[in-house]
């Protein structure tokens, strides 16, 4: 059957998630393998978030940098998360791409871009946790809580403790600062950090090393969890599919 809003005249609600920005940040890549793995499978959670939103997915934003073998810069020499506010297609072609289809959902009336998660990691901090955006409006503000919440329940490694909401003037440039002043306040944009080394259960004294497939598996819980979100939002109606834990 022809998915809801895939019929012309219908909304479309697109979900546009980035990740590798940073070349060194490799688990971002495991993770969003996790979100792709998941979405094209079998699962019944996947077939219900296939038949109900739209995933557009850019897994490497930075490809010559992860060639080159760089840490955090471009083939050019450029950090590329400080240029999305005028990014040039010549010397950030990626996030111009990107930039540009983003604006061009934006401006059409049949899609409402919901979601923008930007995929890092991080070298100093534990778990997986989030970064989001502040607003004047009180309860767009505690709207934006809600999927770090329900993505705190579905993954084990992942910590709403230690995610936070900023307006940094160092974070200006970023992707998850710039889309969130630029789209209306039904969209909610994200920087989705994960450690590069371990991950704590059960106390502060049990560190667990991260592997490749737990990254994946982040990856995993964070695509089941839109599910929860547009549960609770009555986008999807209960029934529709039974609900097993993603291990």
């Amino acid at each position: 059957s022809v998915a809801v809003n895939l019929r012309p005249e219908a909304e479309q609600k697109v979900v546009f998630i980035t990740a590798r920005v940073h070349p060194g940040e490799t688990p971002s890549s495991f993770v969003c393998q996790g979100i792709i793995d998941f979405l094209v499978s079998q699962h019944p959670i996947a077939k219900v978030l296939r038949d109900h939103l739209i995933f557009k997915i850019a897994p490497m934003l930075n490809p010559d940098g992860v060639y080159l073998g760089n840490y955090r810069c471009s083939l050019m020499g450029f950090d590329l998360n400080r240029h999305w506010a005028n990014p040039s297609p010549w010397a950030h072609p990626t996030l111009h791409g990107v930039k540009q289809l983003v604006i061009e959902m934006y401006n059409n009336p049949k899609i409402n871009l919901e979601f923008y998660i930007d995929i890092h990691a991080h070298s100093t901090m534990m778990n997986g946790f989030m970064y989001g955006n502040i607003f004047e409006d009180e309860e767009r503000f505690q709207r934006q809580a809600v999927f770090p919440k329900l993505l705190c329940q579905n993954a084990e490694d992942f910590s709403y403790s230690s995610t936070s909401f900023n307006r940094d003037a160092v974070k200006a440039g970023t992707g998850r600062r710039f889309l969130g002043g630029l789209l209306n306040d039904t969209s909610y944009c994200y920087t989705l950090e994960v450690s590069f080394y371990s991950y704590i259960l059960d106390g502060p004294t049990t560190a667990v090393p991260y592997t490749e497939e737990a990254y994946m598996k982040l990856g995993r819980n964070v695509a089941r969890t839109f599910l929860d979100y547009y549960r609770l939002n009555s986008l999807v109606e209960r029934p529709l599919a039974p609900t097993p834990k993603t291990r």
